[in-house]
């Protein structure tokens, strides 16, 4: 397995700090304008976690406000599993309206899958567009995710949304649950790390979204139930963690956020991937929290 050392890198210009909860993603910042990155030698702490756990990570980290990143397999791909509910949420907040939002969406019992813990409940009712965006998000619900991407126009519609941030990289192809079946070189819903954190990073801080639908995404990822053992887990005390999470076969585990450190800092965005060889392999909670320790550790 090719690894290749974390690094950090300067930008030229530091970015304005996004306001905490409420209000953490009412203000859009502006991207850094780029520039020759100034490498900070670091100890190669993900090359040993890779060892330690027999898998393969991928990490992008970016300090908003000094451009500062720590990378490592940022540029690999990787199955990104449920954490594109958060890109398909931000799809679908970017052209529903307000009226859609309130919509009933209807769906029957055949629609169910097996992990649709909120959805599984409301059969007969139908649930609210808002709502379905809520239970996919907060409870990972895969129904409501499907539906969610129903709305937006289906995988493809989604994968525009993302070409239309400028994301060239990431494949939308499938729904919940064949999108979690991955295979070595294939390249059907996957994505880098650092093309994760740039999508997400337009999402919840850029200004892709007005801010009250910035402030709706966000307040719903701080609100994620799933993410416990993950980014949350590795974060000093105090940070507040807007997160999406998602596992899939061959050992996959994912998280991605965006954390507000606090004391007037500004948020950084963690993209943290991983995989093994076996299909069968099963994830480990701790390597996703570790992976952020030593990088947090490593931005300083």
């Amino acid at each position: 397995m090719h690894s290749t050392k974390p690094r950090t890198a300067l930008l030229a210009a530091p970015l304005l700090a996004a306001t905490v909860l409420t209000g953490c993603a009412a203000h859009p910042q502006p991207a850094p304008r780029p520039g020759p990155p100034v490498a900070a030698p670091v100890a190669d702490p993900f090359h040993q976690l890779e060892q330690r756990f027999g898998a393969r990570l991928g990490v992008y980290v970016l300090d908003t406000g000094s451009g500062r990143e720590i990378t490592h397999h940022a540029d690999e791909r990787f199955a990104f599993a449920s954490t594109s509910k958060a890109l398909a949420a931000g799809a679908l907040l970017r052209r529903a309206s307000d009226a859609d939002l309130e919509k009933v969406v209807t769906y029957r019992q055949a629609d169910v899958l097996t992990w649709a813990p909120v959805t599984s409940k409301h059969v007969d009712t139908g649930m609210t567009l808002r709502d379905l965006l809520a239970a996919s998000l907060d409870h990972s619900d895969n129904t409501a995710a499907n539906l969610v991407t129903a709305e937006v126009g289906g995988p493809a519609a989604v994968q525009q949304a993302l070409r239309d941030l400028g994301d060239i990289t990431t494949h939308v192809d499938r729904t919940e649950p064949t999108l979690n079946e991955t295979a070595p070189g294939d390249t059907r819903d996957t994505s880098t790390p650092r093309a994760l954190a740039a999508d997400l990073r337009q999402y919840v801080l850029g200004d892709v979204l007005p801010a009250d639908r910035r402030r709706l995404l966000t307040d719903l990822m701080l609100a994620n139930t799933t993410g416990g053992p993950y980014i949350r887990a590795g974060v000093p005390a105090g940070w507040k963690v807007a997160d999406r999470t998602g596992n899939a076969d061959h050992g996959t585990r994912n998280d991605i956020a965006v954390a507000w450190p606090g004391g007037g800092r500004s948020p950084v965005v963690i993209v943290v991937l991983s995989d093994r060889a076996r299909p069968d392999a099963a994830s480990d909670d701790e390597l996703i929290a570790r992976a952020t320790e030593a990088a947090l550790n490593a931005l300083g």
